[in-house]
């Protein structure tokens, strides 16, 4: 299971309510998905620890989306922190950050590996993969998608018709096969094929392709809202979605849930922006930060 914490909520320009957007993923340790300033405060206040941080990964070299990573490098060397940080990010990233870095008094006193991402895989753990692909906001910018792979479910029913039971289920998946009462039974026959859950985040974009094939059947969208259909040219001016994009996207790639963010604060009141997402698209939720997510 993934747990989605969301840390800021805004777009680029703060409020006294709100911080620029970005979250974290907690699943066998935190990663985090852009990191607005104050991002080690927003880690601490809502309980994803920057102690377990295993990875970074910025979406496009705009200061809201990376203002936080000095910040947060500085408070990992407070901690002591030895584990490698890895930091991923659009063309550009690699020369950016560690030039950053290397300042004296941003240095980092652990290893901090920037890896430039274009398209595709950029990270595999144990427990799931992340891609990224790119996406429309007038200088290099990408989308990223959190992929778990399939799982093998047993049709349990039909296993212990068949006499399995106990320890069987685990020797019949290592083997491929297993004799009960004198008949050979194999794993296809008493198995299926289970989707792993998908998260996927646009970052900033306007409406573009890849991001609907990339976001088809996601248990959860991310997606830039910055603006209402009201002013939907200033959208396309500014290469960002209005919420209307939003979810007309997530009808068309059949989503489960759509998480609305990166609200302009010219809009003090989001309500109409979320019923405007609704009215298209029923399961849209905007963000507050401190929202917590298990998918």
């Amino acid at each position: 299971m993934f747990k989605v914490t969301f840390l800021g909520s805004s777009a680029s320009l703060p409020s006294p309510r709100h911080h620029p957007s970005c979250f974290a993923v907690t699943c066998g340790g935190v990663y985090l998905f852009d990191a607005c300033e104050g991002i080690q405060r927003q880690m601490m206040k809502y309980g994803a620890g920057y102690g377990s941080l295993k990875a970074v990964f910025l979406s496009h070299l705009h200061a809201d989306h990376f203002l936080g990573l000095p910040g947060l490098v500085q408070t990992l060397n407070m901690a002591a922190r030895t584990e490698p940080l890895l930091v991923f990010g659009p063309k550009g990233t690699r020369k950016f950050v560690n030039d950053l870095l290397t300042l004296p008094h941003l240095r980092a006193s652990f290893p901090v590996e920037v890896r430039d991402c274009e398209e595709g895989e950029c990270l595999r753990t144990e427990l799931f993969a992340v891609r990224c692909f790119p996406v429309e906001h007038g200088c290099p910018a990408l989308g990223y998608a959190i992929e778990e792979p399939e799982k093998t479910r047993f049709h349990e029913e039909k296993a212990k018709k068949l006499g399995l039971q106990g320890r069987m289920f685990a020797e019949i998946t290592e083997k491929g096969k297993l004799k009960v009462k004198n008949k050979t039974i194999k794993l296809a026959d008493v198995t299926y094929r289970q989707a792993g859950k998908k998260i996927v985040y646009s970052g900033d974009t306007a409406p573009c392709p890849a991001l609907s094939k990339a976001a088809e059947g996601a248990d959860l969208l991310v997606h830039d809202s910055c603006f209402s259909r009201a002013d939907a040219a200033l959208a396309k001016e500014k290469k960002h979605a209005t919420a209307s994009d939003a979810a007309e996207l997530a009808c068309k790639a059949k989503v489960k849930k759509l998480a609305l963010t990166h609200f302009s604060n010219r809009y003090e009141n989001r309500a109409p922006l979320l019923e405007e997402a609704r009215r298209i698209f029923k399961d849209s939720l905007a963000v507050e930060e401190g929202v917590t997510l298990a998918v």
